[in-house]
C-alpha cells in the first residue's frame, strides 16, 4: 500500500516521529522533574526556553566559551547588537549592516511559524495562576523568573 500511496506512508512516519519529538520535548531526559501537563498555551514555550537557557548556563559552568544575546536588544538596537556579536565571533564588524538587512527577510516564510501565519494567533492570557506555574518551571531550571531582568551570565550587550 505504501508503494501505491506513498503519502500515507509518509504521514505514518512523520506522525511517529513527531509524537516522539513532542514527548521528548515535554520530558527533558536529564530533568524528569519537568514532566508536566500542557494546560495552557504558554507552558510549552516556557519549558523549551527554560531548558535551553539552563543548558546554556550548564555549558558555561563546564568552561565552554559561549555567550547569549537578548532578543530585546536585537530588536531595539539591531545594528549595535550585530556589531557586538560579530566582534565576539572575531568577524569583520563591517558585515553588521548586511546582517541587519537579513532580518528584513522572513526566514520562516513558508513554514507554520512564518510572520504571516503567526499574525493570525491572538496573545495568550497571562493570568496570575499561569504566571505562577511558569515561574515554577523557570525556577526548576535555574533561570530568571518572569518580571525579572532576563539577563543571564555571559550575555553580550551594547
Amino acid at each position: 500500500m505504501s508503494m501505491i500511496m506513498p503519502s500515507h506512508r509518509l504521514k505514518y512516519i512523520l506522525g511517529r516521529f513527531f509524537s516522539r519529538v513532542s514527548m521528548s520535548a515535554l520530558s527533558h531526559p536529564l530533568r524528569p522533574d519537568l514532566r508536566m501537563r500542557l494546560d495552557n498555551d504558554l507552558v510549552f514555550g516556557v519549558m523549551q526556553s527554560a531548558t535551553k537557557i539552563g543548558s546554556y548556563l550548564d555549558l558555561r559552568r563546564r568552561g565552554f566559551e559561549v555567550s547569549a544575546v537578548r532578543y530585546e536588544d536585537l530588536v531595539a538596537r539591531p545594528l549595535d547588537t550585530c556589531r557586538v556579536v560579530l566582534e565576539y565571533c572575531h568577524l569583520p564588524v563591517s558585515l553588521a549592516e548586511l546582517a541587519v538587512k537579513a532580518f528584513d527577510v522572513d526566514s520562516q516564510r513558508n513554514s507554520l511559524i512564518g510572520k504571516s501565519a503567526m499574525g493570525h494567533f491572538k496573545e495568550p492570557q497571562l493570568t496570575p495562576e499561569v504566571k505562577m506555574k511558569l515561574n515554577e518551571i523557570l525556577e526548576k531550571c535555574g533561570v530568571p523568573l518572569l518580571d525579572e531582568p532576563g539577563i543571564v551570565e555571559g550575555t553580550l550587550s551594547c
